[in-house]
């Protein structure tokens, strides 16, 4: 099931939006990831090819559209990331397919938007393992954004942690993306 307001501008103008290094350093943590992560909306595999090379473990990168699943397994197979596993599949509809409890990392980027929240965030928390992290990004709706969904179903920092308590996560935090993603509000929380 797509989800309302789901497309993708051209790659050029969408990676204009972040820094994708510095995001990922503030919401993955330095260093090596150990374990695996899974991407829920790959698109163009913005993060998902930087998130590969900081981990260990298989990237699982998820998306509705065949198209971006192409696109991000021709990128692995371009930059030599045997660790990024793609896979079309409606993971709002079906759930992400994984087993419970083998994931280290979760990433729910520009997502929650989407008609059933809690329930994505519920799947999230089903495959990660205990003390796993969950990163979420979302367009924010206090200021003009250049792209994203209509402000009416933006969530607000404050609705995704609610979502997010819900669901089942607990040490919920803001992580300030302001100058990496300053049309983006990013929170981290622990299974």
């Amino acid at each position: 099931m797509k989800g309302r307001e789901s497309g993708m501008p051209d790659e050029a103008y969408w990676s204009s939006f972040f820094n994708i290094e510095a995001a990922l350093e503030k919401l993955l943590g330095p260093g090596v990831l150990p374990g695996n992560v899974v991407e829920f909306g790959c698109g163009y595999g913005t993060f998902t090819v930087p998130t590969a090379r900081r981990t260990q473990g298989i990237v699982t990168a998820l998306d509705i559209e065949p198209a971006m699943v192409t696109y991000v397994r021709q990128k692995a197979e371009t930059f030599a990331l045997p660790n990024i596993r793609t896979e079309q599949r409606d993971f709002v509809e079906h759930g992400t397919g994984l087993k419970a409890g083998t994931q280290m990392h979760a990433m729910i980027f520009n997502l929650l938007h989407l008609e059933q929240p809690v329930a994505l965030l519920q799947e999230a928390y089903r495959i990660l393992q205990p003390n796993g992290v969950l990163s979420v990004i979302h367009w924010r709706s206090d200021i003009p954004t250049p792209r994203g969904p209509s402000l009416g179903i933006r969530p607000t920092p404050e609705q995704c942690k609610a979502w997010l308590t819900e669901a089942g996560f607990h040490a919920i935090q803001s992580v300030d993306l302001q100058v990496c993603c300053p049309f983006h509000f990013g929170l981290v929380a622990r299974r």
